[in-house]
């Protein structure tokens, strides 16, 4: 599924209704991308995050990171950071 307003297709990360409220989660599971992220922005390693989530894969991990990346250059309102 293509994520709306993002024109790359994402193997590992899927949205639908019936899952999680529509939030983005890792293919096959619940578990919301968000919390990945958080958990790596408050400094867990990779390691760590698989070891909470051992169902997850590095490459999963990396394919959140680039879905973040991909939803803020096209959402420049997101978030108002202090100049």
């Amino acid at each position: 599924m293509v994520l709306r307003g993002v024109e790359r297709r994402f193997k590992w990360i899927v949205v639908d209704p019936n899952v999680c409220h529509g939030k983005p989660v890792f293919k096959g599971t619940r578990i919301p991308v968000s919390d990945v992220l958080e958990m790596l922005s408050a400094r867990m390693s990779i390691e760590e995050v698989l070891r909470e989530y051992p169902q997850l894969s590095r490459e999963m991990i990396y394919e959140a990171i680039g879905l973040a990346a991909e939803l803020l250059r096209r959402e420049r309102s997101l978030i108002q950071i202090p100049a």
